[in-house]
C-alpha cells in the first residue's frame, strides 16, 4: 500500500495526476478548481468546455496543460447536508471513479485534494476519512502510488493526528 498524506499545492506536484474538486460545469471555480485553471491555462478551460460538464460523484480526465503533470482528473464531490442525503457514498465514487480514471490512463502516481471540504462544507474529519478509506480498500490501489494533499496547517495537523501511518 502506498499512500502519503502531504501538506502542499497540489497544482505544484510532479505526479502522473492531480484530482481537481471541481464543480458540475467543469469550467473553472474558487479554492482548488480556480487554482488548478489558473495554473494549467487556457486549453484546460477549452478542453473541459468540451465535456459536457458531469454528475456528482463521476469524474473526467484531461490533459494538464501548464501543470507539472500529464492529467488533471476533475471529480465534483458532494455538498454537506447534514450526512443523511447519501453524501458518504457520493464522496467515495469521487475517489473510486477517480482511480479508476488513474488507472485507465496508466498513472502510477496521483495527487488528490480533500475533496468536498472546503466551499462544500464537509466537515474535513469526516472528509479525510472517507479520503483514505476509499483510497485504501480500492481493489487496485497496490498498482498506485496515492497522495492526499493539505493545503493549509489545520488540516494537515488534522490528518497527522488521525492518521499518523500515512505522514
Amino acid at each position: 500500500m502506498s499512500l502519503r498524506i502531504i501538506q502542499g499545492y497540489i497544482t505544484k506536484l510532479n505526479v502522473d495526476a492531480i484530482v481537481n474538486a471541481a464543480n458540475s460545469s467543469l469550467l473553472g471555480g474558487g479554492g482548488v478548481d480556480g487554482c488548478i485553471h489558473r495554473t494549467a491555462g487556457k486549453g484546460l478551460l477549452e478542453e473541459c468546455s468540451k465535456l459536457g460538464g458531469c454528475p456528482t460523484g463521476e469524474a473526467k480526465t484531461t490533459g494538464a496543460y501548464n501543470l507539472p503533470c500529464k492529467y488533471v482528473i476533475h471529480t465534483v464531490g458532494t455538498v454537506w447536508n447534514g450526512g443523511d442525503w447519501g453524501e458518504q457514498r457520493l464522496l467515495e465514487s469521487c475517489y473510486n471513479c477517480s482511480l479508476i480514471e488513474a488507472l485507465y490512463h496508466s498513472c502510477k502516481t496521483v495527487a488528490f485534494p480533500l475533496i468536498s471540504s472546503g466551499v462544500y462544507g464537509y466537515p474535513k474529519n469526516e472528509a479525510l476519512r472517507v479520503a483514505v478509506e476509499s483510497i485504501t480498500t480500492f481493489q487496485s490501489f497496490d498498482k498506485l502510488q496515492v497522495f492526499i494533499v493539505a493545503y493549509d496547517n489545520e488540516t494537515y495537523k488534522l490528518a497527522a493526528d488521525m492518521f499518523p501511518q500515512y505522514i
